[in-house]
């Protein structure tokens, strides 16, 4: 009823993170939270959050059975086999196929599912894709290409559905990895690279380069210094300043993965590759990985060199963008963490005046800026494409389109084509959006996403309601509300939901590889947070003078997953 049963998780003091039972520095939000009745979840967090109802209303955060959780995330077969409360239920994954799901004919709520059975299969290939579009194979597809868009809008049988760029596509380096060890590096690549001819080349219409890191449609998103302009001879003299007149040999690593922040990894790669080398001298290998490996080995900290990876909105908030990536929480993709980035960030996440949040942000997105942890490209313009006969076909801007509202187009089922296979279905321990999209139909949190829309409304809560100086938060569940299983919802439930994703020595802190990297991403930090895997340089930006990163800020986890939706 009650996590942590005893006392409270010790909340940083004045700014300083105070350790946890295991000895590790505590910077997350969590207080405590605990069951007050069946119905009553009172959450009491260290400082306000005024993003906390787009938070809870995020698919990680979703609601496990109490019985379900210890009967199956100790083995982990929670992973293929969720248990949720969702307008369908799981019948059957076909590994390498298919998945697929059935209409739960219990389901508590309005947005019953249209279609009897709603099925998921995928395909890296665009034009593969809209092949079975055409051919009325799949009712709908994700991501068409910039000349797949063309095509589809010219055949009468076909509609698309253009989603907003609420996303961003950037180049990631690690600073524990040489020579992203030296900020001057690091800027010099910022300045180095033609972003706009990047944009211009490969980019559907609609897409527009990066200026900062999160959209300018969400609010504070760009506040503070706008990105380097591209400026090759300055981007050659800084190199030199770091000791590299006549450059260096490194590595280019992705997933050929077609996203809405990317819809050509490899040909972007081959760009970039030969950019480096004509503006920078930087000689680039391409190092393609499969889509799980790679998003495991980005947030381990494990990809030396240059990584191309994305992000697409979860909720309209800063906090979704640059609390995840570069917070106290962050997962270990970009190194270690910089004071000057970690505690703006924070306090933008905890003030309630809009005015001290968006200074807050100024301060955060500038000193982004001259740190250089990742270098911005790319807002990126995106659709879903459906067969014209589907009615309630959509996009959505978080990308979780809702195939639970989909039906018609001549049968009782609907068909999705997505761009990759989900490498596991409980999403508190994944963060690619292809097993997101998944779990959306099938689990769901306190409250939830409008269909199509940004908006935090009520879900398996009837409401969540903040205090004045909203630190605390109450959510009264709904009544009546079943499990695919036939367990009832209750409080004890959302309790041990929350607390096997918190803390990480929690004996149910099992997942796919135990990352659970949204949790500590959007809440600031693990409770009981392991140990670093290994020291860092002193200093990653390798100027003289500068100031060293933080050795209080643990990792989000040392095997995490990464950020990419």
């Amino acid at each position: 009823t009650r996590y942590p049963e005893q006392g409270d998780a010790p909340c940083p003091q004045n700014g300083e993170p105070q350790n946890s039972a295991n000895g590790q520095p505590y910077t997350g939000q969590f207080k405590r939270i605990e069951a007050t009745d069946d119905r009553t979840v009172v959450f009491t967090l260290c400082a306000a959050d005024v993003a906390f109802l787009p938070k809870v209303a995020f698919t990680s955060f979703a609601i496990n059975d109490s019985a379900y959780l210890q009967a199956h995330a100790p083995d982990q077969t929670i992973v293929a086999a969720p248990n949720g409360t969702g307008p369908y239920r799981l019948r059957e994954w076909r590994r390498g196929e298919q998945v697929i799901l059935d209409r739960n004919d219990n389901y508590w709520g309005e947005n019953k599912a249209r279609a009897a059975t709603a099925v998921f299969r995928w395909n890296a290939e665009s034009a593969q894709r809209r092949n079975e579009l055409e051919a009325g194979t799949v009712d709908g597809i994700d991501n068409p290409s910039t000349d797949d868009i063309e095509a589809i809008q010219g055949n009468p049988e076909l509609k698309l559905y253009p989603r907003a760029g609420l996303n961003v596509f950037y180049l990631g380096f690690n600073n524990t990895s040489k020579p992203f060890d030296n900020e001057q590096v690091r800027q010099a690549i910022a300045q180095g690279i033609d972003r706009q001819r990047i944009v211009d080349t490969f980019y559907p219409e609609g897409s527009e380069v990066a200026t900062h890191f999160t959209p300018c449609e969400i609010q504070f998103g760009c506040t503070g210094e706008a990105w380097y302009q591209f400026d090759p001879a300055a981007a050659k003299q800084l190199l030199a300043q770091a000791g590299f007149p006549n450059g260096f040999e490194t590595q280019i690593h992705l997933r050929d993965v077609s996203r809405g922040y990317l819809p050509e990894p490899t040909v972007v790669a081959r760009e970039i590759q030969a950019q480096l080398k004509q503006n920078l001298n930087i000689t680039a290998s391409i190092d393609v990985q499969e889509s799980a490996t790679f998003i495991d080995n980005a947030d381990q900290g494990k990809l030396p060199g240059i990584h191309m990876l994305g992000w697409g909105a979860d909720y309209p908030d800063p906090t979704n963008f640059l609390d995840y990536h570069f917070g106290s929480g962050a997962s270990a993709q970009f190194g270690q963490k910089f004071p000057d980035i970690t505690g703006p960030l924070e306090t933008g996440a905890t003030t309630i005046d809009p005015a001290g949040r968006e200074q807050a942000y100024t301060q955060a997105n500038t000193a982004i800026k001259a740190r250089v942890p990742m270098v911005p490209i790319a807002h990126g313009a995106s659709a879903t494409a459906f067969r014209a006969d589907v009615e309630g076909a959509h996009s959505s801007p978080l990308s979780n389109e809702a195939l639970y509202a989909m039906g018609g187009g001549g049968d009782d089922q609907i068909v999705f084509m997505q761009n990759a296979e989900p490498p596991g279905l409980y999403c508190a321990d994944e963060s690619d959006g292809e097993a997101l999209r998944v779990c959306e139909q099938v689990m769901e949190s306190l409250y939830a996403y409008e269909i199509g829309g940004t908006q935090a409304v009520p879900a398996l809560a009837e409401q969540c309601t903040g205090n004045e100086t909203a630190d605390v938060w109450t959510c009264t569940l709904r009544e009546g509300v079943t499990f695919h299983d036939g367990s009832t919802l209750d409080a004890g439930d959302v309790v041990l939901s929350y607390a096997v994703q918190w803390d990480a020595e929690h004996p149910l802190h099992k997942g796919r590889d135990n990352s659970f990297t949204y949790f500590p991403g959007l809440w600031g930090g693990f409770l009981n947070a392991p140990a670093p895997e290994e020291e860092a340089p002193a200093n990653p930006t390798g100027s003289p003078g500068a100031t060293p990163a933080p050795t209080d800020s643990p990792a989000a986890s040392p095997a995490a997953s990464p950020s990419a939706t």
